[in-house]
């Protein structure tokens, strides 16, 4: 497995395990009340932070344990590597461009903060989903 898709996989692991400790920590918050009182910028925050934390930590952990099997082969890239970046950034683009549309209606019907910053936060977690998915199958099928 090549330097890239590692950090793909990595990134994939990270999300699909922080996403649902946000849900769960805001209901947990919410306590049956209405999620909108719920304090719940601190709580994305936090969540952003440690993903990106854990995501680099998983990545370097992966990447030493790579290393010591193949010492050769560990950082090296090339123009595969950045198509298929490009083809995955590309397709998660299209849900970052829906949630911000998302955004912009919720804001015209001045909805609360809440449902904004999540329909944001969502997007944005949907579109590294699907580009995290979009570039693994692009590396075991090929780009076509």
């Amino acid at each position: 497995m090549v330097y890239e898709e590692r950090n793909t996989w990595a990134g994939l692991i990270v999300l699909v395990i922080a996403i649902p400790i946000y849900v769960v920590v805001v209901l947990q918050q919410a306590a049956g009340g209405p999620l909108t009182d719920v304090e719940w910028w601190p709580i994305m925050l936090w969540t952003i932070v440690a993903s990106i934390v854990a995501t680099i930590v998983v990545s370097i952990v992966w990447g030493v344990l790579a290393g010591m099997r193949d010492p050769g082969g560990v950082g090296k890239s090339d123009e595969r590597d950045r198509d298929i970046a490009r083809m995955g950034s590309r397709v998660g683009q299209a849900f970052t461009v829906i949630a911000a549309v998302g955004v912009i209606v919720l804001c015209a019907f001045e909805v609360d903060w809440f449902w904004i910053a999540n329909t944001m936060f969502f997007g944005f977690a949907l579109s590294a989903f699907i580009s995290g998915i979009a570039s693994v199958i692009a590396y075991r099928r090929g780009l076509v």
